[in-house]
């Protein structure tokens, strides 16, 4: 029984789910192999190889998985399912838009955003918005597995390599999907779903220009990610790429910070992993108390200000 965990990188360095990911597949038993497919993807497959856990690193180059296309990915992680009982993504953008073509490929069920791996074929995962937790299992010779970052902890990585690196050849691919182009949206700040302390806002702000007024401060006293709860994104007051929640991003980070935030369901389905939750909100019966660790009912407006003053 040997897992194959699909590697997350930018070609230079692994995406830190990738680790998450890794810990996940240990759970399953066997051997852990990791894929790195790229173009020029050399140093990721190196770092690949620093993972404690990992047995081998395959490490495949072609120009058509300079950009992780789907569909090209999805060529290669099948021409390689036959080895393996497992197949694990990170549940991020990129898992989420393999994971299923793959499942679909091996004409088996996808189990889909695990947070325990309880036997190597059941696995437990939320549902209703992290409300319920659902203990499922996989019969497929072959599991295709999306994994909750954090629902497992990040596997570390040692200064030497630990895993042999295999060079294999690239599948063709039909060359219907081509890449075009990307926007890259740029932040000095730490990528939120990596980052160890969040502030997080939402629609009792009351505009983007209080928002950037009364976080940012805070956020950069702190070192923070800035995070957005839908209905902030929704009203304009904070850009897409910061929503946490259940249609957002899902987080847990050493600190979560909500100042106005109420507390939807959604919201809290993204964020209740985090280890210290402190929230601000001047409603007492606000749910985000429920998930809270400390909870100050007070005006955003006044407190959040004297709390970055106190910094």
């Amino acid at each position: 029984m040997t897992t194959l965990v699909i590697a997350e990188h930018d070609n230079a360095s692994l995406k830190p789910a990738t680790l998450n990911t890794v810990t996940a597949a240990a759970q399953c038993g066997g051997d852990v192999h990791v894929l790195v497919a790229g173009h020029n993807a050399a140093p990721a497959a190196a770092a690949a190889a620093r993972i404690a856990g990992v047995a081998k690193v395959l490490h495949v180059e072609a120009d058509t998985l300079a950009h992780a296309i789907a569909e090209n990915v999805t060529a290669q992680v099948v021409a390689l399912a036959a080895s393996y009982s497992h197949i694990l993504f990170a549940a991020t953008a990129s898992g989420k838009n393999i994971a299923p073509r793959v499942a679909a490929k091996l004409d088996v069920a996808q189990v889909s955003d695990i947070t325990k791996v309880i036997s190597p074929d059941t696995f437990e995962r939320p549902i209703f918005a992290g409300n319920a937790i659902a203990t499922v299992q996989a019969t497929d010779a072959v599991k295709v597995i999306t994994v909750r970052a954090t629902g497992f902890d990040a596997a570390s990585q040692s200064e030497q390599a630990s895993a042999a690196i295999e060079s294999i050849a690239a599948v063709a691919t039909s060359g219907a999907t081509t890449y075009v182009g990307s926007e890259i949206a740029k932040n000095d700040r730490p990528e939120l779903t990596a980052a160890k302390i969040i502030v997080s806002g939402g629609r009792a702000l009351g505009s983007q220009e209080k928002f950037n007024e009364i976080m940012t401060p805070l956020a950069d006293k702190l070192g923070a990610a800035i995070g957005a709860s839908r209905a902030a994104v929704d009203a304009g007051y904070a850009p897409n790429d910061w929503q946490v929640g259940q249609t957002g991003k899902i987080v847990a980070p050493q600190l979560y910070i909500a100042a106005g935030i109420s507390g939807a369901i959604q919201h809290l389905a993204g964020m209740k992993d985090s280890k210290v939750i402190v929230a601000i909100n001047k409603d007492p019966e606000a749910p985000i108390f429920s998930v809270a660790d400390y909870g100050l009912e007070a005006d955003l407006f006044v407190a959040v200000p004297e709390l970055t003053a106190a910094l």
